[in-house]
C-alpha cells in the first residue's frame, strides 16, 4: 500500500510518517509510507495524508507553490483515495480560513476556520483533551471510547460545521471540532501522530478504511 505524506514545507512530516509506519506495523499492514512533493508519486497513492503546522494562509500558499502537487492530490482524492488531514491539514478542508486574511480552502467540508473563542483560557490551546463522540459512528473511531485523550496545538478551529460531517469534538471554553469526515475525506484537528495509542489507533483505522 503506497501511503503518501504530502511535503509542502509545513513541518511535522517525519513524525506523521513515523506514526503511519508504526500504526501499519501494529496492524500487520504492508505500507510503503513516503514523504513526497512529487505529483507523479501522489498520483499513484492509495492513501494520502496532509499534515500541517502554522498559519492557514501560509500552508495554503505552500501547497499551491509546488508545481502540480495540489492538482495531483485533488485528482487522486476525487478518484477515491482515502485522505486524512492533520491539524492545519484538516483546516484546509474547510471552505476558507480567516487567519490574518481570508484564504480559500478546499471546500471539502462545510464551515470556515476562525479564531478560538475561549475566554479566560490560554491560547494557543495546547495539551491533552478528551474526545466526545458517538461510539461506533465511524471507522476512524473504531476501538476508541468517549473520554480518550488526544494532543492539540492550535489557536483556530472549524466553525459552522455540518453536523453530518462532524465525528468528534473536544471542550475548550466550549465545544471545539476535533474530527470531521465527508466521503473519503477525513481530518483531525489534534495531532494524531503525537496522541500516543489513541492517535496510532486512528492512523491504523485510516489505513484500513474503505469509504
Amino acid at each position: 500500500m503506497l501511503v503518501t505524506v504530502i511535503d509542502y514545507n509545513s513541518g511535522n512530516l517525519a513524525s506523521a510518517a513515523r506514526g503511519l509506519v508504526l500504526a501499519a506495523a501494529q496492524r500487520g499492514i504492508k505500507a510503503d509510507v513516503r514523504i513526497t512533493a512529487d505529483p507523479d508519486v501522489v498520483a499513484r497513492a492509495e492513501r494520502i495524508v496532509l499534515p500541517g503546522q502554522g498559519a492557514f494562509a501560509d500552508c495554503a500558499a505552500g501547497l499551491a507553490g509546488v508545481d502540480g502537487l495540489k492538482e495531483a492530490m485533488f485528482a487522486r482524492v476525487d478518484a477515491g483515495a482515502p485522505f486524512l488531514g492533520i491539524c492545519v491539514g484538516m483546516q484546509l478542508m474547510a471552505a476558507r480560513g480567516l487567519e490574518h486574511k481570508v484564504t480559500p480552502g478546499f471546500g471539502w467540508v462545510q464551515g470556515e476556520i476562525r479564531a478560538l473563542h475561549a475566554p479566560g483560557l490560554r491560547l494557543p490551546h495546547m495539551g491533552w483533551n478528551e474526545l466526545a463522540f458517538e461510539p461506533g459512528s465511524h471507522k476512524l473511531l473504531e476501538g476508541l471510547q468517549p473520554g480518550d485523550h488526544a494532543y492539540f496545538v492550535h489557536s483556530y478551529a472549524l466553525a459552522g460545521a455540518d453536523p453530518g460531517q462532524l465525528l468528534a469534538t473536544t471542550d475548550y471554553g466550549g465545544p471545539v471540532v476535533a474530527m470531521v469526515a465527508h466521503g473519503n475525506r477525513a481530518g483531525t484537528q489534534f495531532h494524531a501522530e503525537k496522541s500516543q495509542q489513541v492517535g496510532l489507533r486512528i492512523l491504523g483505522n485510516f489505513l484500513e478504511w474503505s469509504p
